[in-house]
């Protein structure tokens, strides 16, 4: 197979961007930590000047004239003084300031609606966290919530926040089942449709909920300020990693937290598993992780089983081996993936055994992308031909060493068609669109750290990579460039990113399922794979 040239890569300025923002920014609250006072003094300048105007059209016209009399003589008194002017001036600035302080009134005590709310948040909470033979109980019918609940907010429609309980030490916070009845009951409370964080302190035996503010769902496909081999699957909160990167939001960049997934020789996480409702963004998520794979240089080969023409915009494009939507073709493509995998692990373990580094063409990234690969298990059934997904066994098992990432998304109704391969090598894990918290569980091994929701946009669900912890997830806004119905912005971010079409001299997209492979390379490829297996 001819190999093509590497997609060029395009630099972005968006670190320079975000680093002169991000100048400007702290130079602009420094000058207004410094100007903040002499605000304040002629904001009490102009409150003293409309005071002695009001007090001066008060004044009757008879007795104008004696107190311009008694102004004139207090001046010149305070003139005739030692330092007169000076103790006056600062007078006068002093009292500026004073009435030019900020009187916006602290609100201390909540007001009768949030008092109801809270009250009846506490007595939902009695049955759960009070007991018969407690002598004096935290939570009782009739008890006074202000004791149990240390810390509460309320949001512009006076509902609940951010709320800090104090439960009894004798609740069983250990057990899962007991700390998700409080979780459900406060969620229905405290209001429907929004996401709410439970942290439990087992130590302190304080609870703190707080709502969730939305993910950012405008960011649309761009190039990422990330190394090669590293993918932004989405953004999430901001506490939940330790980096950020500056993206272009609209007309503005800002600094987002992602979830960055590494892959290649040295990942943990070599292969992924997105699992979702129709219409959730998984595909979404595959044409993204396609075009920052090609935008590092790397091969892609994608296979859909839906064939609703998704990626379509990829195909004859420079670093796409082949799109394949029929049966046909997909197993001629995993069938070469199958043969490719061992051929660079032969290449590598020679040179090896020689001395050498692994030749170049073993360790160009290939990246397999399948789209809903359950769909041509049928087909195959059907026609009596493997099943594709069989021969994803040597990608999945020994892809992180020949550099061959594989990326499988399919959706909750066809879990169970899945191979036990694809269960045991996707060790990073993707759901999309709405889901239970046991298909949650069910698919990244624990429970999500927040409440899922019915309704939620396209692209957003949750992340887990191997065995870290479970992160709220919104993937980038990564249309099909030819559907009418997504927003043009996005759909021209992701033309934009497209690599070059190749030229007619260089083979096409759909060439690689009519390729016949070798008997002479698929002889040795079996010859040398056991010694190849004895060797690793």
């Amino acid at each position: 197979m001819a190999r093509r040239p590497l997609p060029r890569i395009l630099s972005s300025g968006s670190a320079s961007l975000a680093k002169g923002r991000d100048i400007a920014r702290t130079a602009a609250d420094s000058a207004t930590d410094v100007i903040h006072p002499l605000l304040t003094v002629g904001r009490g300048l102009r409150v003293l000047a409309a005071t002695a105007r009001r007090r001066w059209a008060d004044t009757p016209k008879d007795k104008r004239g004696p107190t311009l009399f008694l102004v004139a003589a207090c001046l010149l008194v305070v003139a005739l003084v030692p330092y007169g002017p000076l103790l006056a001036l600062v007078a006068l600035m002093a009292a500026a300031a004073w009435q030019g302080r900020d009187r916006t009134p602290v609100k201390t005590e909540p007001s009768d609606a949030e008092t109801e709310r809270l009250g009846a948040l506490y007595e939902a909470l009695v049955p759960y966290f009070a007991v018969p033979e407690d002598p004096a109980p935290l939570f009782a019918h009739g008890g006074e919530w202000d004791k149990a609940f240390s810390g509460y907010a309320f949001d512009e429609g006076g509902r609940v926040s951010r709320l800090r309980i104090r439960y009894p030490a004798y609740f069983t916070d250990g057990e899962p089942a007991a700390r998700a009845r409080i979780e459900q009951l406060l969620a229905a409370k405290s209001g429907r449709g929004r996401e709410y964080l439970f942290e439990w302190d087992e130590e302190g035996n304080q609870l703190d909920m707080t709502v969730l503010a939305a993910l950012p769902t405008g960011i649309a496909a761009q190039r990422f300020v990330t190394a090669p081999g590293e993918v932004v699957l989405g953004f999430t909160d901001a506490g939940g990693v330790q980096r950020t990167l500056p993206v272009a939001d609209g007309e503005e960049t800002r600094d987002v937290p992602p979830v960055v997934w590494r892959s290649g020789a040295r990942s943990t996480e070599p292969h992924l598993l997105a699992v979702g409702q129709p219409g959730s963004g998984t595909s979404t998520l595959l044409r993204s992780i396609a075009l920052q794979a090609l935008h590092h240089g790397g091969d892609v080969l994608v296979v859909e089983g839906g064939g609703s023409g998704e990626y379509a915009c990829l195909g004859g494009r420079a670093g796409v081996l082949a799109v394949e939507c029929g049966l046909t073709g997909a197993l001629a493509t995993l069938e070469w993936v199958s043969v490719e995998t061992e051929r660079r692990l032969i290449a590598a373990n020679r040179a090896r055994q020689a001395g050498q580094q692994a030749p170049e063409d073993t360790r160009r990234p290939l990246w397999v992308l399948l789209d809903r690969p359950s769909v041509l298990g049928h087909l195959a059934a059907a026609e009596g031909r493997p099943d594709p997904l069989s021969l994803l066994q040597v990608p999945l098992r020994h892809g992180r060493s020949a550099h061959v990432t594989v990326v499988v998304a399919e959706q909750f109704e066809h879990l169970e068609l899945l191979s036990d391969a694809v269960y045991a090598h996707t060790r990073a894990r993707v759901v999309l669109g709405p889901a239970s918290i046991p298909q949650i569980t069910g698919i990244l091994g624990v429970p999500p750290h927040t409440t899922p929701t019915a309704q939620v946009p396209p692209g957003r669900g949750y992340a887990r990579l191997g065995a870290g912890p479970v992160h709220r997830l919104q993937v980038p806004a990564t249309p099909d460039p030819y559907d009418d119905t997504a927003a043009a912005p996005h759909r021209d971010a992701v033309r934009e990113l497209l690599p070059q079409r190749q030229g007619p001299a260089d083979p096409g997209p759909d060439t690689l399922a009519g390729v016949e492979i070798p008997a002479a390379e698929i002889a040795e490829v079996n010859t040398v794979k056991g010694e190849v297996e004895g060797a690793r």
